[in-house]
């Protein structure tokens, strides 16, 4: 069932949803909405700490942030979820799989970065994009190959500390 829509602000014409809903900067043109998420301080806190958004990094240590976070994060599903989650080799099909995948994802980010993508618009979470981000290839190329250098160094670190959860169990333990 579809709501009446105010035709004078392109808003739904329920009143609760005029509480908390705007258009940003007042202009419905924009194509972007303020809500209580997007618009929040946290959020707006936590968003533009991203090494994406985060002003006066370089491209590549930008790339090395998000590589690591992948690489370490990839790593869990696929040894402990995977098809050889139960042999004496799951960590091993783990690490390799997930050094697969992030060199899939950084042939994914040449690909991306070839195709002359438009530059970071502003929007209500990230009011200011960093400029010197992702403005030429160069930019993306340096953030694909520090996405490589940091994935697999992600996923290394990750499949070393799998292997020697008994030893540090044993620091602290």
């Amino acid at each position: 069932m579809a709501q009446a829509v105010d035709a004078s602000k392109n808003l739904p014409s329920d009143p609760r949803n005029r509480e908390v809903v705007f258009p940003a900067e007042g202009d419905s043109q924009l194509g972007n909405l303020e809500t209580p998420v997007n618009s929040s301080p946290a959020v707006k806190w936590f968003i533009n700490n991203l090494p994406a958004y985060r002003p006066g990094i370089t491209p590549f240590r930008r790339g090395l942030e998000v590589g690591m976070a992948h690489g370490y994060l990839l790593f869990g599903p696929f040894a402990k979820l995977g098809p050889l989650r139960d042999t004496p080799n799951a960590n091993l099909a783990g690490l390799l799989s997930s050094i697969g995948l992030v060199v899939l994802l950084t042939a994914c980010l040449s690909l991306y970065a070839n195709s002359n993508p438009p530059k970071a618009l502003a929007s209500v979470t990230v009011p200011n994009p960093p400029v010197d981000a992702f403005n030429s290839n160069e930019s993306w190329s340096n953030f694909g190959s520090a996405f490589l250098i940091g994935g697999i160094g992600g996923a290394v670190v990750a499949y070393f500390l799998t292997l020697n959860i008994g030893l540090i169990q044993s620091l602290f333990g």
